[in-house]
Formats: C-alpha cells, sequence, structure tokens
C-alpha cells in the first residue's frame, strides 16, 4: 500500500480545495430551511464551487449525476437531490467534493431542519462528535487500524453503531487514495498495517446507524440506507498530519 506524503506546499494547495468545500457547506447551512428544495441547495453548491474557481468533483465520479450529495433522513450516504422541499424535523446530509488545479477537497455534514427529534438530535452529535474526537486522538506512528478502533469506540459508545462496506480514505491529486479508512475495527488486532506519518492527507466520515450496520442501495443505486430503516448520520473532515497531530483542512 502507497500511501503518499504531501509537501508543506502540497498540502496548502490541497487546503486551498477544502476552504471551498467548507465555505460550500456553511453556505448550505445558512439555506437549511423549510420549503427548499434539494435540487436547489445541489445548484447552489455547484454555483459556489464554479465562481470560487474549482470544479465539483462528484459531478460525473462513478456515474454520479449531481455536485452535491443529499442525504436524507433514512439516507446515510451518496443520496441523489431531487425535487423534496425539506420540511420541518427532517435530517439532511450534505457531501461535497471539490477539485482545485488538479488538487481534491472532500467533507460532509448532517443538519436539523427546524425543531428535530431529541434522538435525531443525539444522531448528529455521534457523527459528529465521534469525527471530532478521532482527530483530536491522531498522532504520527499510531496506526490507521487504531484511528478505526477510536471511531468505532466513539460510535458505540454513543448507542449507535457505524455503518459496514463504506470507509474514509485518502485524498490527494485523486477524490479517493490509499489508505482505506473503516469507521470500525476490521479484525482483531489494531496494532497491525500501516501507520500514520506527517504529510499524510486524508478524510474521515464516520456514517452512523442506529441498530444495524448493514447497508443497503436503493433503487437508484446510489441512496445508501441502513437495514434497520432507521434514520443515519454522517460529517467528514479532510485532515493532514503536520507536526506529528491532525489539522483540519475542510473548514471556510
Amino acid at each position: 500500500m502507497a500511501i503518499a506524503l504531501r509537501k508543506p506546499a502540497e498540502i496548502e494547495k490541497l487546503r486551498a480545495a477544502n476552504k471551498i468545500v467548507g465555505g460550500a457547506l456553511d453556505l448550505l447551512k445558512q439555506n437549511t430551511k423549510v420549503g427548499i428544495s434539494l435540487k436547489e441547495l445541489d445548484a447552489m453548491a455547484e454555483d459556489y464551487i464554479r465562481s470560487h474557481g474549482a470544479r465539483p468533483s462528484f459531478k460525473g465520479l462513478y456515474g454520479f449525476p449531481n455536485a452535491l450529495c443529499t442525504s436524507l433522513n433514512q439516507v446515510i450516504i451518496h443520496g441523489i437531490p431531487t425535487d423534496y422541499k425539506l420540511q420541518e424535523g427532517d435530517i439532511i446530509g450534505y457531501d461535497i467534493g471539490t477539485e482545485l488545479d488538479g488538487w481534491f477537497g472532500d467533507a460532509a455534514v448532517t443538519l436539523p431542519v427546524g425543531k428535530i427529534s431529541s434522538r435525531d438530535e443525539e444522531l448528529i452529535a455521534c457523527a459528529k462528535d465521534s469525527l471530532y474526537e478521532a482527530i483530536e486522538s491522531i498522532r504520527a506512528e499510531m496506526r490507521f487500524k487504531e484511528l478505526s478502533a477510536v471511531l468505532e469506540n466513539a460510535i458505540r459508545s454513543r448507542g449507535f453503531v457505524p455503518l459496514h462496506s463504506f470507509c474514509g480514505h485518502g485524498i490527494g491529486k485523486k477524490p479517493h487514495e490509499e489508505p482505506e479508512i473503516p469507521n470500525y475495527l476490521e479484525g482483531k488486532s489494531a496494532k497491525a498495517g500501516p501507520k500514520i506519518k506527517n504529510g499524510m492527507v486524508f478524510c474521515l466520515e464516520p456514517m452512523v446507524c442506529q441498530k444495524d450496520s448493514k447497508p443497503v442501495i436503493l433503487d437508484n443505486k446510489w441512496d445508501v440506507v441502513s437495514a434497520d430503516g432507521l434514520r443515519g448520520s454522517h460529517y467528514e473532515h479532510t485532515v493532514a498530519v503536520v507536526n506529528g497531530k491532525a489539522e483540519i483542512l475542510s473548514l471556510a
């Protein structure tokens, strides 16, 4: 497994691509209101990305039709924007990728629409808090499997379970690079596999289910839900390992 080590100048290029992602997510947060359609949000995100000189990297990636993944309620990841208009009590996940001068950015959030249930508040907080707990734990020379274990423990300790078969990933000159970073420990030992090193850049993205980790892909071939049929949540940041710890690149 060849995991790229980026020079400081390359990390700055990745930061620039990711800063646009962060700005687009901030814009979507401001416009997450009852009555706006998923297609309107998608168009808004694409316009923002292009107006900042970047390209929406998800559009056409593996055949995905849009700039923005809009994952509504039971959909955890890869939701395709439709004419559906947001309603009070919905929860909506946004996942965005950019490409700027050959370098990629990627991040995601799940947000409430108006007043939501306390269970949905806990569900969203689980994905967000687990992400930040994992980022905080990162140190050079720890193993990626240890990081997966941190993510799994963070999710399970909050009373939820990680979605299986989908994972975080390296990022750089391609939107998805080595390594794959599951949100759960595969195998019995965390003390195995590649180590995290200075200069590595990757995406962590806890995907959270309520009871069942098994994914189900819906008829549109994109929307991923849990086999339990319950609502899920998703958060993601791109981070770089600098001076032995993680620095978030995907902030506006």
